[in-house]
């Protein structure tokens, strides 16, 4: 190789390192620009708001802590937890608010943040799947008894169930076996290991 040829390969490497660097820090804190809603000049030079703009850097309550994020306008909650927040347990599946696999917490309620839009959550408590895990770090009760019944198959659709699961037994902590599968019903698994999940959250109820 000669001394050119090494020195385009150093510059190529030198540039992918950069680009991945400003990826992950963008991943990781959000992207921070347009502090205030649109901005306008009359043809005085006066600065004033446009009528009806919506405010795009908002702070937002996700697992507990307040992050500020720039959002735009029509952003959906699932497209902010993982392109802006850099939490991508929550999936993005069929897009349409069918599947289930976008599934949030919402003040303790399932869901489908990809029909949610980010801006109308303001102010409310949200839980991704990255926020279940307890203070240091261990498992929640329906993610062991998900361990312990298999219930996750290609695991795709996991998140977004167990998600679904814990909301379900914070507003019925012993729910029949009817009640639960209703509970369920909102989350699809391709691979159809329905009974697998249902089993979990049975024996997740019947944990202190």
């Amino acid at each position: 190789m000669s001394d050119s040829d090494s020195n385009k390969t150093g510059s190529d490497t030198s540039i992918r390192a950069s680009r991945r660097t400003v990826i992950k820090g963008v991943i990781a804190s959000g992207i921070a620009v347009s502090a205030a809603g649109y901005i306008v000049y009359d043809r005085f030079g006066s600065r004033g708001s446009v009528s009806g703009a919506v405010e795009r850097l908002v702070t937002l309550n996700v697992n507990g802590r307040e992050r500020r994020v720039d959002v735009l306008p029509q952003e959906t909650l699932a497209h902010t937890v993982r392109y802006k927040l850099g939490l991508t347990g929550t999936k993005i599946g069929c897009d349409h608010s069918e599947c289930g696999a976008c599934s949030v917490m919402v003040d303790d309620v399932s869901t489908y943040s990809c029909s949610t839009l980010t801006h109308s959550v303001r102010g409310r408590k949200i839980t991704t799947i990255e926020g279940i895990e307890g203070p240091n770090g261990e498992l929640h009760k329906v993610q062991k008894a998900m361990i312990t019944e298999l219930g996750p198959q290609c695991g795709f659709c996991t998140p977004g169930q167990v998600v679904a699961a814990v909301a379900l037994l914070k507003h019925n902590p012993k729910p029949t076996v009817d009640e639960a599968r209703r509970g369920m019903s909102g989350n699809l698994c391709r691979c159809g290991a329905y009974d697998h999940y249902l089993k979990a959250v049975m024996t997740a109820s019947r944990e202190a």
